[in-house]
């Protein structure tokens, strides 16, 4: 299997699913909400989650937010993090805790 996957199983939301519910995300995870999830896609940009009680949506943490000399968590891995952004694209941005804790 190749190290980067997109988010697929039964943790992926369907796109369509993601935009109708987009508004009851936004009011759900609100910037600074903790959220908690799987792994379910891996690309060189960052990891995509399934998110704990918000099976409509998606979040995606970037290497932007990751510390230098840290790796992308494993597909499946379980993580945990806060949002900071509401993107364009439909997608609940977050920053990991694992990363939060490295800068400190």
């Amino acid at each position: 299997m190749d190290e980067y996957a997109w988010p697929t199983g039964r943790r992926a939301p369907a796109a369509d699913a993601v935009l109708e519910s987009w508004a009851a995300t936004v009011a759900a995870l609100p910037v600074g909400t903790r959220i908690t999830g799987e792994v379910i896609g891996r690309q060189p940009f960052g990891v995509f989650i399934g998110m704990d009680g918000v099976p409509d949506a998606i979040a995606l943490a970037e290497i932007t937010a990751m510390p230098q000399g840290m790796d992308l968590p494993a597909l499946g891995a379980s993580v945990s993090g806060e949002v900071f952004w509401h993107a364009h694209n439909h997608q609940v941005r977050v920053r990991l805790d694992e990363w939060l804790t490295a800068d400190e």
